[in-house]
């Protein structure tokens, strides 16, 4: 396999892409940390590439059990998006089953001693978060638990792009953990959880011929495109809530989110089958979390400068 295939396949792997959710969460994170004194830029960024690393991991491992599970293999072409139908590195033989499980490795190796630098050199606390994350990044596809084919990988992607990651950051700068990180962050959890239901009706036949029982796949398209509404109305619900008990009303920018968060809405609503095939509403899922994230993070700074 020439060298060519494999850089496009650790390309695929490592689309950029794949690092907006992390940093989406580090961005609030990091503004509830900035708002209590200055940042530590170097730790900040030690924590970037290790969740980077970690992705890359995570995709490589993914791709391996799509792929055995007949997942990757059922998607028709022309349900391929750049946001579904997995990173195909197997499928289009890029890589060999050794070579991904070899960036696996070695990424995953690479985030965790990352992260091991900074359990012991700036902040051992946050060990138990960590190792939280771990084990729901392995398991969203990984076993024994496969939460991805239980109905369980949307609560894991909100705990873990929500929470989890935004939680981990404030406390590896402040080393203290923080209220406001935790709830400012759970709508943004069900945001990238509803960018991930979005994602997941492209692969609808695929998924469901191959055992893979995400929720989509259990309600069927049709009626999970009534419920993707509700998932974003709760997200929003949640940051006007939040006001509504005391937090600053400058956080109300995360209401930036809302306009592709109703485009989306509209379009998986009207054509559930194959909304992907003609409109952008993946794009204007992960505009939809971003925009939540930047609102948010530049509110609480607003707030505290």
């Amino acid at each position: 396999m020439g060298s060519g295939r494999v850089w496009e396949g650790f390309g695929r792997l490592a689309d950029p892409k794949i690092s907006i959710t992390s940093l989406a969460c580090m961005v609030v994170g990091a503004s509830v940390a900035a708002a209590e004194g200055p940042l530590d830029w170097t730790w900040l960024g030690v924590l970037g590439v290790a969740l980077f690393c970690m992705e890359v991991a995570k995709n490589a491992w993914g791709d391996v059990f799509d792929y055995d599970s007949g997942t990757d293999l059922a998607v028709a072409p022309e349900d391929r998006t750049a946001f579904s139908g997995g990173k195909r590195v197997l499928v289009d033989a890029l890589l060999t089953r050794g070579q991904t499980w070899a960036m696996a490795i070695g990424f995953g190796a690479l985030g965790v001693a990352l992260g091991a630098a900074i359990v012991f050199l700036r902040e051992p606390s946050v060990f138990w978060i960590g190792a939280v994350g771990l084990v729901l990044g392995w398991s969203y596809h990984g076993p024994p638990l496969r939460l991805a084919y239980r109905g369980l990988g949307e609560l894991d992607v909100a705990i873990c792009y929500g929470p989890v990651l935004a939680v981990a950051t404030c406390l590896i700068q402040t080393g203290s953990w923080s209220g406001m990180a935790f709830w400012l962050s759970l709508p943004l959890g069900i945001l990238i959880a509803s960018f991930l239901w979005v994602n997941e009706f492209p692969d609808y036949l695929a998924d469901r011929s191959a055992g893979k029982n995400n929720l989509v796949a259990r309600l069927g398209r049709r009626t999970a495109s009534r419920v993707l509404p509700w998932i974003y109305g709760a997200g929003f619900a949640l940051l006007v809530g939040l006001v509504g008990v005391g937090y600053p009303p400058s956080v109300l920018l995360g209401l930036a989110a809302l306009p592709p968060a109703v485009y989306a809405s509209a379009k998986v609503w009207s054509r559930p089958e194959d909304f992907h095939r003609e409109h952008p509403v993946q794009p204007a899922a992960l505009l939809c979390f971003v925009l939540y994230s930047l609102g948010v993070g530049a509110g609480v700074l607003l707030d505290r400068g």
